[in-house]
């Protein structure tokens, strides 16, 4: 019986790697992978996923108007084994839904893979909703610098303080934003530390 998985985990935590990886997998075994995700990601080109590791894949662009499931049974149906969807968060919540019905009237297991929540520490909408609706919420790990596990996305501005106001979807890599632990986090708000980025050392 088919599900809806739903993998999150900090920035850093190679939840692009896993998904690409998981493509893969199926792949090797002659199953086909419909590999997609939302507009919003532009960061590697509209049809390109790259891990941080240098994994990548040709993906299938989501508009944040477009029907995944009338797409779906436009171009996959019948030659589709598994949907594997990256940067889920920037879905909207009705997409999350189709992706529902997908798993429950097309017996097509969905594998979605990204953050929980923004720099401000809120639930993404796309995020909520599969939460709310997934079969299955696995948590990918990764460690703060301190050496505890990491829960919140800081956002770093260009002086290494954390920002706690500003758009909800600010794209960036490790040139914006560091996982951190929720202690650290708000310790490095309360005392305006100066965060170093990684690739740049420690936080000072």
């Amino acid at each position: 019986m088919a599900k809806l998985y739903f993998k999150y985990g900090a920035m850093g935590s190679s939840k692009t790697a896993q998904a690409l990886i998981t493509k893969y997998n199926y792949e090797e075994n002659d199953l086909k992978v419909w590999l997609i995700k939302p507009s919003a990601d532009t960061r590697d080109g509209k049809q390109i996923l790259r891990s941080r590791i240098g994994l990548e894949a040709e993906v299938e662009v989501i508009p944040p108007d477009m029907d995944i499931l009338a797409r779906f049974d436009e171009t996959r149906r019948g030659c589709c084994n598994v949907i594997i969807v990256d940067e889920c968060q920037f879905l909207t919540e009705q997409q999350i839904d189709e992706l529902r019905a997908i798993v429950n009237d097309r017996n097509v297991p969905v594998m979605c893979f990204g953050l929980r929540t923004d720099f401000q520490t809120k639930l993404f909408p796309g995020s909520r909703r599969l939460m709310e609706l997934a079969d299955e919420i696995q948590e990918i790990k990764t460690m703060c610098d301190c050496g505890a596990k990491a829960t919140v996305n800081a956002r770093i501005d260009a002086n290494g303080h954390i920002i706690t106001q500003g758009a909800q979807v600010v794209l960036g890599g490790n040139d914006s934003y560091i996982a951190m632990c929720h202690k650290c986090y708000i310790r490095g708000i309360r005392e305006n530390r100066v965060i170093r980025l990684h690739g740049q050392g420690g936080a000072l």
